[in-house]
Formats: structure tokens, sequence, C-alpha cells
């Protein structure tokens, strides 16, 4: 982004042009997260204090959720609101922003992920990025890797043409059942070939130089996810610094690894830690290990803070950073009032805890709030899955 070209402008400033989201696929313990009280005169709780920083930067919400089922099999309800495979946040403000970055969004993960958390229009699930070499390759690419990847979308598009020939000769032969579910079939084809023609694209334009030393491995070992997560929020940082992508999401798997952390090796793995019922050591280890993703995130926010848009402008002034989970409390594989936290974006409710009745059936959703943040971003929509009001007045 050169300032010789221009950029969007809103009342002076930059306005709010990107969005992260990061979902922790078991959660945060909501004792430890959520503050005792609400306003803005809250004192910290203990998973927030690492960002002790951005207390004018941040809002904290408790309450919210998207009244949809429990259990892990519904934990990709995050960004998705009541209906699992719905049309994701992050899919919507990346098709609606029209912007011109080489890459569409930029889906990743620290760990393995066992659940989807982004979807398409049509309900296809998207892959994820674990090697961070690979995410590295992918946007800052040399000639032989552009080379190759030209070639593997060239061999791609052959085969979708082929697989398109194919059904196409299958809708006169059909129930007009089976001609809906065709249909269904060509927008997904669809939705591919306008990502590879992206993509085709994108690999025509000069890939950005960055000073970034990647590490002599890839961190993909389950024990070593904590680590892997901090070299993704690195380059996280690097993609919207080098405007290759505007949309970047980030899940955090959640499975049996044991961690070591600050020299101590804890006695249950992260999954088993999740499920505590109550027993106070395992909840300190939780705690221990939900902090280190609050310190990446605090790492993060503070890269975002020192690093410039073309206009002059904080990267964290014009990125909205969602921070939250489609899990409220994995001891009981609840999916009610979940921990959710957003950072960046200039919201006027910066600086506070806003809390809602999660009990209150009629009450506000986590829709209503993702509504009020594509707004932000200039969208021009009122409806997001089962909500359809939004959260202005609060932020």
């Amino acid at each position: 982004m050169l300032e010789s070209f221009g950029g969007e402008t809103v009342g002076g400033n930059a306005g709010v042009k990107r969005m992260v989201c990061v979902g922790s696929y078991l959660g945060y313990h909501r004792d430890a997260f959520y503050p005792k009280t609400v306003g803005a005169d809250y004192e910290m709780s203990e998973l927030l204090r690492p960002l002790e920083s951005f207390r004018d930067e941040f809002t904290v919400f408790s309450g919210l959720d998207h009244r949809a089922g429990n259990g892990h099999g519904n934990w990709s309800n995050f960004l998705c609101g009541r209906q699992v495979n719905g049309w994701s946040l992050d899919q919507q403000v990346a098709d609606k922003i029209n912007s011109d970055t080489r890459f569409h969004s930029l889906q990743l993960t620290a760990g393995k992920a066992s659940r989807s958390m982004n979807f398409t229009k049509s309900g296809v699930a998207l892959p994820m990025i674990q090697r961070p070499s690979v995410l590295y390759k992918k946007l800052f690419a040399s000639e032989e890797d552009k080379a190759r990847s030209a070639y593997l979308l060239e061999s791609g598009q052959s085969a979708l043409d082929r697989v398109l020939s194919d059904a196409k000769r299958l809708q006169n032969r059909v129930s007009s059942r089976d001609r809906e579910k065709l249909e269904e079939y060509f927008s997904s084809v669809r939705d591919v070939e306008k990502r590879m023609e992206r993509q085709k694209a994108g690999l025509k334009q000069p890939v950005p130089e960055v000073d970034y030393q990647l590490p002599g491995y890839d961190p993909v070992a389950p024990n070593l996810m904590l680590e892997a997560e901090s070299i993704m929020y690195d380059l996280m940082a690097l993609a919207l610094e080098t405007d290759s992508t505007r949309i970047v999401t980030m899940f955090l798997a959640g499975l049996g690894q044991v961690f070591t952390i600050n020299g101590e090796t804890l006695k249950a793995g992260y999954h088993a830690l999740s499920h505590h019922g109550n027993d106070p050591d395992k909840i300190r280890e939780l705690v221990l290990v939900e902090t280190q993703h609050m310190k990446c995130l605090s790492n993060f926010l503070s890269q975002l803070k020192s690093k410039t848009d073309a206009n002059g402008v904080s990267l964290l002034d014009t990125t909205l950073v969602l921070f939250g989970s489609g899990m409220g409390d994995a001891s009981r594989h609840s999916n009610r009032d979940l921990p959710t936290l957003v950072a960046g974006g200039g919201l006027k409710s910066h600086g506070q805890h806003i809390s809602f009745d999660p009990a209150d059936s009629s009450g506000r959703l986590l829709g209503d709030l993702y509504i009020s943040l594509m707004q932000k971003m200039g969208l021009e929509v009122d409806q997001f899955s089962n909500a359809d009001h939004n959260l202005n007045e609060v932020v």
C-alpha cells in the first residue's frame, strides 16, 4: 500500500478495512475471563491482565451467543450463527468488501483443526493452513513457488471443467429436487472458480519483501501448538501490513496435547483440563494455557498498533479483531454465554465490559454484534443468521 495511490478515508481517518477472527475450540474459563463488574471501571480479570496496556482499545462482551445447540459438534456456530454450515462472518465480509488484495481471505489453524470454522455462501467448509512455512510461502512466494502454484491452479481448472461438464449432462435426466441439488453444486463450483481466478491474478502481482525469519522447523507437533500460534500471529500481522489480504481467521485447536509452560509440564492434556469438573488444580492449569493465548493476542495487538497503513494510520485503528469461541463452558459442553472480546477499529465501547443476560430468551444475540461489526466496515447489512438487530447503541 503506497501513499502515492491514496486510500479510502472516512471522516479524515482511514476507516475500518480489515477483520481478524480468532476462535478457541475449548473456549475460556468464564470466571477467569469475565470482569466481576460491568462498565468502564472494572478490575482486570486474570485472563485479561496480559491485555492491560490495551485496556482502552478493546471491549469485553458477556452473555451473548447464537441460541444454537450445545456440544463440540455445534462449535462451528461461532462465526456462522444458528446454522453450523451457514455463511460465516469472515466470508460474508470478504465477499462484500470487494478489496483488490492478492488473497480473498486467509484461514489458519494453530494445531490440528478438529472442526471447520469458515463456510462459503453455499455452505462449503474452507480448509485451514496449519504449517507456518506453507503460509509464508503463500504470502511471500519465490518465482519457483509461483510457477508451481500456477501449474496447480491450471490443473485444478481442468479438473473443474471436466466435473462441471459431467454434472450439466445430468440436468435433463434427474428430478426437480435433484436439479435443485445440482444448482447448489454449480454454485459451489462457481465459488471455487472465482477463488482460483483471484489466485491466478495474484500470482502476477509483485511479492512483498519482508524481513522475517521463520524458525528452521514447523511447530506442528501437538505440544508445540502455542509456538505455532505465536508464529501465525506474526505472519497474520505481515499479511495485513503488506495488504496481501484484509480478512484473516485462526482456529486455536484443543485436543489431548500436554503443554510445558514456564518450565512446568502440566499434569493433563488441554482437552482433559477443559473438562475440569470444578477441580481447582485442573482449573489452575487450564487458565495457565488460556493465559498463553492472551499473551499471544497481546503481542499481535502490539504489532498492529506499531504498524501503519498507507495513510499513516495504525493498523489497530483500521482493523477489527474478534476474539472468542463457539464454546461457552467446555466442562459442560455448553454453547451459551460465549466469552467475546473485540479489539481495534475505534469502537466507542472500548474500555468497557458490556454484559447481557444469557437467560433472556428474547435478548440480544452474538449475531447482533456481528451486524454492527459489518456495518462498521461499511457493509449495508441488517441481518446475520437468526439475528436482525444490531448493537450500534453500544459499540
